[in-house]
């Protein structure tokens, strides 16, 4: 059993200060002065040209920074050594392996994801891409309607590959994907008849080469695909994931009533703020731990990992349009991009540091900061991931809009429409809390 005193007050949403970004789409990029599309399809720069900035809806083709590429790790997940909030993070591997919002603690050896009452959850995404490979972890999923624990890879393009888990139903995991994030219900498929994924550890993992994707459970097969399988003769185009993506974990509200009822009804129903579980813990949580990445062994593309960096040489940003380089990752603060990355002072100097127009997702590490969404982060000394003091439990209202979608107040209740919903109503860029990408606020990034 978790201990009553896990802290509770640092909540991924705190607070509620506007701060609305641009939208971005593939008919409407990004302006110069914002170049860069986040996953959350909102402009800024900063951080909005780091992991998820998407080059087809950005200003320029190389607005978005080149992302590192993928590099084998085990990753115990018993620390928060390795991870570093979105307001902290330059774009540098070397420094964290997680990078992330809402609120992440340590508990007996493994790393809790947790989701208080009134928030959007939490989402971790890891620093590096993964162009084909393996990746695994254990699992232990969050439970009740509403509730939604995700394990997927996520691509800057929206290519993406999933397990997500209805905390409705403790013996079956979904698996879907998805090319560039266009909707097809029918790549969606279950793996049923486990033991109870609440109580018990599951090991998950997904091989993805260019050909085909397994995702396995406790060692077994339980579902294949085959890129020759997915050939669309209308679009002349296999709609099959092919990019780099980051590994994504996340706990998140699809039963939240400013949600599309398409994605209400396939999370189970509504979410219950006030049930045993917000009572007993004061919020909802998922547990990860062993996370393995294996990167795809190859001479040659697609699915090299022999520079620094990829990045993309052309729009249609497919697997031959990837280019595995030796272009640097990391800003020299908040106000660069893609094609300036020098610009500004280092980060929280000068102006060089988190604000509004650099940080998607919606909050920053220090109070007083403003970003996207307008959520400020209390910083240390309100939980911050130890496993020790107390909290509410309950979040103030917040407007995050950096992860397409919003906070509802004390009673669920909110005026906003959820922009980036799974499930029946899912749309594009929506995934991992996409997921809240699977969500409002949060990121990745």
């Amino acid at each position: 059993m978790l201990p009553s005193l896990i802290p509770l007050g640092l909540v991924a949403l705190l607070g509620a200060t506007a701060a609305v970004a641009q939208e971005c789409t593939l008919d409407k990029k990004c302006p110069e002065d914002k170049p860069c599309c986040s996953q959350y399809n909102q402009c800024g720069t900063g951080a909005f040209c780091l992991g998820g900035c998407d080059p087809r809806m950005s200003f320029s083709i190389d607005s978005c920074v080149p992302s590192p590429v993928c590099k084998d790790a085990e990753l115990k997940m018993d620390s928060l050594d390795r991870y570093r909030h979105i307001s902290e993070f330059l774009g540098d591997p070397d420094e964290a392996d997680w990078v992330g919002q809402g609120d992440p603690i340590i508990f007996k050896g493994s790393t809790l994801l947790t989701m208080p009452k009134g928030s959007v959850g939490t989402v971790l995404a890891s620093t590096r891409h993964m162009w084909y490979g393996n990746v695994k972890a254990k699992v232990k999923t969050s439970r009740g309607a509403g509730v939604v624990t995700a394990f997927i890879l996520f691509g800057d393009v929206k290519d993406e590959i999933d397990f997500e888990w209805v905390g409705t139903d403790l013996s079956t995991v979904q698996t879907n994907f998805y090319f560039q994030g266009i909707p097809n219900y029918a790549n969606s498929e279950n793996i049923t008849k486990l033991s109870n994924t609440y109580d018990n550890w599951h090991e998950y993992e997904i091989r993805w080469t260019p050909e085909k994707i397994e995702w396995l459970v406790d060692g077994a097969v339980g579902r294949t695909v085959l890129k020759s399988s997915t050939f669309n003769k209308t679009s002349n185009q296999f709609e099959f994931p092919q990019t780099p993506t980051r590994v994504q974990l996340s706990i998140w509200p699809g039963g939240l009533a400013s949600n599309a009822q398409g994605t209400i009804d396939w999370a189970g129903g509504p979410i219950d703020w006030d049930s045993d579980e917000i009572k007993k813990y004061g919020y909802y949580f998922a547990s990860f731990k062993d996370v393995s990445i294996e990167c795809y062994k190859t001479n040659s593309p697609p699915g090299t990992n022999k520079g620094i960096s990829y990045w993309y040489n052309d729009i249609r940003a497919t697997n031959d349009t990837v280019v595995d380089g030796k272009k640097p990752t990391i800003l020299k603060s908040f106000e660069g991009t893609g094609t300036d990355m020098d610009k500004g002072s280092p980060s929280g100097t000068g102006n060089g540091g988190a604000h509004a127009s650099n940080v998607p997702g919606g909050i920053v590490n220090n109070p007083g900061n403003q970003v996207p969404g307008g959520v400020v982060n209390p910083g240390p000394g309100n939980g911050g991931g130890s496993s020790s003091g107390t909290g509410s439990g309950s979040a103030p209202p917040c407007k995050a809009t950096g992860f397409s979608q919003t906070c509802p107040d004390e009673t669920g209740a909110t005026n906003n429409q959820n922009n980036g919903v799974r499930g029946a109503e899912r749309t594009l860029g929506a995934s991992a809390f996409a997921v809240v990408i699977g969500f409002a606020g949060l990121l990745f990034l």
